[in-house]
């Protein structure tokens, strides 16, 4: 009897360890849910940073996200890519903007369109790409479940997607203008819509998720001239504002 107990308790522990062993992915607010992780890091010397993560239980998608190193007050678009290489660009990599700055066509073959956008209220699909008052401002912590699209949920358990910021102040004038207009939206200056940090969500143990509410941010229109053009700009990229950038530089590169 003592060794049947005996070897009962080893069959049990071997089974704790093999359960829970590092290698496996979470399951995470289900037995049908897997999580995933994104660093953020910074590109166009941004200064941005920050963590992102993921739970996909079918195609729901709880995402919660930590950033820093933004531009105080001022709203910044962030979304799900997905479609390209399913990777960040290289930050050295010289782009069409000003000084070589990137800008975030530059970057589609790297991380293709959007797929979600992660907003605080509203919608979430690609036409609320650049809806200004549903997107955080400046740092802070955010937190929304929804329903994602059978592309997205395909792109994050193939490892495809990508968590992209947008918003950077490369004159540090702390708001956006400039003379160079947006490749997204032609009406909006390019500061507004430029990538400033981006991260390759990967699978995960999800040990650092944040617990309980966080803030998001008021959605206010701070650091925009004009943030009605802005929040326009939303049904304009869903009307393909990014398929039309992409034929431009196909064109570009046939007329070469």
């Amino acid at each position: 009897m003592r060794t049947t107990m005996k070897s009962i308790s080893l069959m049990a522990a071997t089974m704790a360890v093999v359960g829970f062993g590092a290698t496996a992915p979470a399951l995470a607010e289900g037995s049908g849910s897997t999580s995933y992780q994104a660093d953020l890091t910074q590109l166009n010397d941004s200064g941005a940073s920050g963590t992102a993560w993921v739970t996909l239980d079918g195609n729901q998608a709880t995402v919660k996200m930590d950033t820093k190193g933004l531009l105080e007050g001022a709203p910044h678009a962030q979304h799900i890519h997905i479609g390209g290489a399913g990777q960040c660009p290289d930050p050295d990599m010289e782009g069409s903007g000003v000084d070589g700055a990137i800008r975030t066509s530059d970057a589609m073959d790297d991380y293709g369109m959007i797929g979600a956008s992660l907003t605080t209220k509203g919608g979430t699909s690609p036409d609320n790409g650049l809806d200004v008052k549903s997107f955080p401002t400046g740092d802070g912590h955010y937190e929304r479940t929804f329903t994602v699209s059978d592309d997205v949920a395909s792109s994050l358990k193939d490892g495809k997607a990508v968590v992209v910021l947008h918003g950077v102040d490369h004159n540090g004038s702390g708001k956006y203008d400039g003379d160079q207009m947006s490749d997204l939206d032609d009406s909006l200056p390019s500061e507004a819509t430029d990538p400033a940090a981006c991260g390759e969500l990967t699978a995960s143990q999800m040990s650092d998720m944040p617990q309980g509410g966080v803030e998001t941010g008021d959605g206010t229109t701070a650091g925009i001239q004009d943030a009605g053009i802005l929040a326009a700009g939303g049904a304009l990229v869903a009307a393909g504002i990014v398929g039309t950038v992409v034929s431009r530089r196909r064109s570009a590169r046939s007329e070469k």
